[in-house]
């Protein structure tokens, strides 16, 4: 059995392990290519998150959707970089809004070089995306503009909050779909196409990646309270304590809402104090571990890529679906 890609995929077949590993090299360099100046600040600064490494999720589920088509067509390298330097983009631009400090295990651009160098190296590589779209054809460019505009979206509405007595989950499942699951479909569907795969097969992959890409961010959202460092990578809690409410915790405050019981009561007053306190951060994520709003994060999650799972049912059997069944899989098994 070999291992490839985010997650710890596992892929069975040596030649799509072997396909998908010289796309990912293949990408990786576009990456460091397309992130090249001729003012060497600006490379320092554009290839800062591209060297730091990270998942690489977007280009390997380009790739995947490829091996429905011709996997060595000339659009899929190129479209699978587009996808990546975009999500790059936004990460530069997250952490300019979120005023983080650390980012993939390294100082944050913006802390290193200030907030402006930070948002300014962001709009570079969006740039440098366009400019690889361009040669993809017009459809790839309408394609990633409508992506990019839920992407924009997605984050004003975060910024905005639930308006016109929205339910705040309801709110932010809207948002996550626009933040994350937009890109991902993106990736499914660049794939497919740029390897001429049939138009049916082209839909069945955007909307397995719309909820495939729900399901890998819930997941984070489990994981940031439910594991400990050694799993996840991070700190446990970093959301909490950086005052983002993800799925668990809107549970826990509908749920305060609807029964009144002094204890969630409590725990929302504690949700909504200085979380940076050591003790008070530790005594909220005891709490929310052992409550039942973890648990039904946690199902969503499952629902999600079991949804993503089942769009897969029309493709035909093989390596590549096996592929995309096992990230699924790999997702659940990441919500625990």
């Amino acid at each position: 059995m070999s291992f490839v890609g985010p997650l710890g995929l596992s892929v069975r077949d040596r030649t799509l392990e072997a396909d998908t590993q010289a796309g990912l090299t293949a990408v990786e360099e576009g990456l460091l290519e397309a992130t090249k100046s001729d003012v060497p600040f600006i490379t320092e600064a554009a290839q800062h998150l591209v060297r730091a490494g990270g998942k690489r999720f977007r280009p390997l589920l380009v790739l995947l959707a490829a091996q429905f088509g011709d996997p060595h067509a000339p659009g899929v390298v190129p479209s699978a970089v587009v996808v990546e330097l975009t999500h790059l983009a936004t990460l530069y631009h997250d952490d300019v809004m979120d005023e983080a400090e650390v980012r993939r295990g390294v100082p944050s651009a913006n802390a290193r070089w200030g907030n402006s160098v930070a948002v300014l190296t962001g709009d570079f590589l969006f740039a440098r995306a366009s400019h690889i779209l361009a040669d993809l054809g017009p459809e790839a460019v309408r394609i990633q503009a409508e992506a990019f505009e839920r992407l924009v979206t997605g984050q004003i509405l975060e910024t905005a909050g639930p308006r016109d007595g929205r339910a705040p989950v309801d709110h932010y499942l809207d948002v996550l779909a626009g933040k994350t699951g937009s890109l991902i479909a993106v990736s499914g569907r660049f794939g497919a196409m740029m390897a001429g795969a049939d138009e049916s097969i082209v839909s069945i992959l955007t909307q397995y990646g719309e909820r495939l890409g729900m399901a890998f961010q819930l997941a984070d959202d489990v994981l940031d309270i439910a594991s400990d460092s050694h799993e996840s990578g991070k700190t446990p809690g970093t959301d909490l304590r950086e005052g983002v409410a993800t799925l668990p915790v809107l549970y826990v405050r509908e749920q305060a809402e609807e029964t009144g019981s002094a204890e969630d009561r409590e725990l929302c007053e504690l949700l909504a104090g200085d979380l940076t306190d050591d003790a008070r951060h530790a005594e909220v994520l005891r709490r929310l571990r052992a409550h039942p709003a973890l648990e039904r994060a946690r199902r969503v999650t499952v629902r999600y890529a079991a949804e993503a799972r089942s769009m897969l049912a029309p493709l035909p059997e093989g390596p590549a679906k096996a592929a995309l069944e096992g990230l699924c899989d790999a997702v659940v098994h990441r919500a625990g």
